[in-house]
């Protein structure tokens, strides 16, 4: 159930921001991912999604409007929820986030989604800037991110991916000394593979996984729950690929627009391994075989 309290700060957001009078006829809970309690809002007009979290830290949903907005200026045929208004939080408390209801639809006869949104993911990747970061840190999941620009790809990976992850895991006793020797000497050799004078910052979503997409009105994708910042953009591609959920159409639209480096494939695992130590980190050593895969591949 919705607390009291926070119907009424989407009742009086929803008065505020969008002029919609409420009040909420009904509040149903939904799907909304692991790191809150999300809603659909009803009025006597209007469907709104709703999303809190109890004990959000500081800025996780301010993080979260940032990326939906940079994500729109992408342009291309991919739906990005509307924010309407958001509660930080300013420090670690309650937290929260209200947007626009998208109606998840099945494949309908008119284009294909998987197509549209490889031609969207594109079309954000278009998006580019003078370094590779992010204007403030944000987060992957629950876990701070971090975003200092840097002009080198290569540092950047290093420092503000691959490094932050192994200070978490070595303070959560994740990093046995194997572990650890591994993916030092990794970090000492990226260079190897990530040091491409042809690599350009490109707006990323950040966390493309497939439940951070779905089919929405009119059939056109959707694109929810980003983690920007300005980086490879093989990177989200090295993500979708490591769960799976996307379909063939999906990569060959995008590379019509956007086509491989050469390399790929020997990039693709040290990419999707800042994602299997995030998930080391959150979720235990389910993944640690995996991570250590990959480091045996390269530090082995």
């Amino acid at each position: 159930m919705l607390p009291a309290s926070l119907k009424e700060s989407a009742e009086e957001a929803l008065r505020q921001k969008a002029g919609d009078p409420g009040p909420i006829l009904h509040a149903r809970s939904v799907t909304g991912g692991d790191i809150g309690e999300a809603f659909r809002l009803e009025t006597k007009e209007n469907r709104y999604f709703f999303k809190y979290r109890d004990k959000a830290p500081a800025g996780l949903f301010t993080a979260e409007r940032q990326g939906l907005e940079a994500l729109a200026r992408g342009g291309g045929p991919v739906r990005i929820p509307t924010v309407i208004d958001h509660r930080g939080p300013e420090q670690t408390g309650v937290g929260w986030i209200l947007m626009n209801w998208l109606e998840p639809e099945n494949a309908s006869s008119g284009p294909d989604p998987a197509e549209a949104l490889g031609q969207g993911l594109a079309a954000i990747h278009c998006l580019s800037s003078s370094s590779f970061g992010w204007e403030s840190d944000n987060f992957i999941g629950l876990l701070p991110q971090r975003n200092t620009p840097h002009g080198s790809w290569t540092e950047f990976y290093r420092e503000q991916r691959l490094r932050p992850q192994m200070e978490i895991a070595r303070k959560q006793n994740r990093l046995p000394s194997r572990r650890e020797r591994m993916l030092t000497r990794l970090m000492d050799r990226l260079d190897r593979w990530l040091d491409i004078p042809s690599i350009r910052p490109a707006l990323l979503h950040g966390d493309l996984w497939g439940g951070n997409w779905m089919i929405g009105p009119g059939g056109l994708p959707c694109l929810i729950d980003p983690a920007v910042y300005y980086g490879h953009g093989e990177v989200d591609l090295a993500f979708s690929e490591l769960f799976g959920g996307f379909p063939t159409r999906f990569y060959d639209a995008y590379r019509e627009i956007c086509p491989a480096l050469p390399g790929y494939e020997d990039r693709k695992p040290l990419y999707q391994l800042y994602y299997l130590l995030v998930h080391l980190n959150l979720f235990g050593e389910t993944y640690g075989s995996e991570v250590d895969r990959v480091l045996m591949r390269y530090a082995g």
